[in-house]
């Protein structure tokens, strides 16, 4: 019983991570009106700072999930969580453009290994029965995380200031740290889980010579801008096109992430329960990612409804599907690449999906400066039922990779 409870405390810790992890992007979205003004920066200076978080959070997916998949995830969140708390504190000191750069890209170091950290996490504490809903739990962290940051950085910045909208949730994220350190991880072995007291470092080239490793890299790179769309665009588009007052668009704009973390958690419990009623794990993952990708076919309606409500409910029914698509997701990929892998093909997939935004941002300003943003509520319906196509055909079930480890892989014992 009490290893029992041990695990689900380990993914509720997840859970406040990845919250975290996007309260603490989102602060600079807000606090930038007041920064803006005391320091002089351009909009130009600022999409600079953007992109100094963007291109170290790509190389970090990369980078950190090879590493977590190495050290273990209670090290390796742990690093993660630290770097980037300590880098959004910083953001409270800061006195030039040239610091804000250093503090921004800083913080996407950290915040990059936080998925392949959480993935990680989950597969070490959970076994296949219980895999997808506690990767829902821990990713759905994020979805929250979204929805507080606008009010709580407004009031604290109100209340205190605008560095200390900074420096609040960076201590609280060091605090995080020193809870997380204190779990006595070896206690997961035996009863509650798969046996894994060893896992094993796979090496990057044969993680690379999988083709089940490109078909996630290629899903992540095709959908990943629709959620950027969803989260850099739509404020825009709802005062642009919908004509909603400033002051409303906040009071809209959470409901869509709500639906987001909603869907994690619920996504990863029916997948979940599928397979405790003895349904294949290829069955139980397929069947809620096809279920998601055919809802987001209603997506492109927001084009063509005159309601601002109904132009709402229909963004957060895409949440909805893609929260439970990404839940399913990264669990599929934690049943095919076990324990040696996981965090490495979480990490290469996300690192496809940040530059693919990264290239394609301009390119969606472009269509809505020249056109309007109809094609890309168009692509938004269709990208996810395309992805889910090529997904069956071309990993027709999934599998373990890596199932016969000693020829291929090192045995080392699971860090503390």
């Amino acid at each position: 019983m009490k290893k029992n409870y041990i695990r689900w405390w380990v993914v509720f810790l997840v859970f406040i991570a990845t919250g975290l992890s996007f309260l603490d992007r989102q602060v600079l979205s807000i606090a930038v009106i007041r920064i803006q003004k005391e320091f002089g920066f351009s909009d130009v200076e600022y999409g600079w700072v953007n992109t100094s978080f963007l291109l170290s959070y790509a190389l970090m997916f990369t980078v950190g999930g090879w590493l977590i998949d190495r050290i273990g995830a209670k090290k390796g969140l742990g690093i993660a969580v630290g770097v980037w708390s300590v880098a959004n504190a910083l953001h409270g000191v800061m006195a030039n453009l040239p610091q804000l750069l250093a503090f921004r890209f800083l913080l996407g170091l950290g915040e990059g290994a936080c998925f392949p950290g959480a993935a990680k996490t989950v597969y070490e504490w959970f076994d296949q029965k219980e895999r997808a809903l506690a990767n829902g739990i821990a990713i759905g962290g994020s979805a929250i995380g979204a929805v507080i940051a606008p009010p709580l950085t407004i009031w604290i910045s109100n209340s205190y200031g605008w560095r200390a909208g900074f420096v609040l949730p960076g201590l609280i994220g060091i605090a995080w740290v020193a809870i997380w350190l204190l779990i006595p991880w070896r206690q997961k072995a035996g009863a509650i889980s798969e046996a894994r007291q060893d896992t094993f470092k796979v090496p990057f080239p044969a993680v690379l010579r999988q083709h089940e490793t490109w078909v996630f890299v290629l899903m992540r790179f095709l959908l990943d801008p629709v959620m950027y769309f969803m989260m850099f665009w739509i404020p825009k588009y709802l005062s642009e096109v919908r004509n909603v007052p400033f002051e409303q668009i906040g009071s809209l704009f959470w409901i869509p992430f709500l639906a987001l973390g909603i869907s994690n958690i619920l996504g990863g419990l029916f997948s979940d329960q599928l397979v405790k009623k003895e349904v294949s794990t290829n069955r139980a993952r397929k069947m809620i990612m096809g279920c998601a990708a055919a809802l987001t076919l209603a997506v492109p309606m927001t084009e063509y409804t005159s309601s601002v409500a109904i132009a709402i409910a229909l963004m957060a029914l895409y949440m909805f599907a893609h929260g439970c698509w990404i839940t399913n997701y990264i669990t599929a990929i934690s049943d095919v690449f076990g324990p040696g892998a996981t965090s490495t093909v979480v990490g290469l997939s996300g690192t496809a999906g940040a530059l693919s935004s990264l290239i394609l941002n301009p390119m969606i300003g472009k269509i809505v400066q020249e056109y309007s943003y109809k094609p890309l509520w168009i692509a938004s319906g269709l990208l996810y039922p395309i992805a889910f196509l090529a997904f069956i055909l071309l990993i027709p079930r999934l599998k373990p990779l890596f199932d016969r480890p000693e020829e291929i892989v090192v045995p080392v014992e699971v860090a503390d």
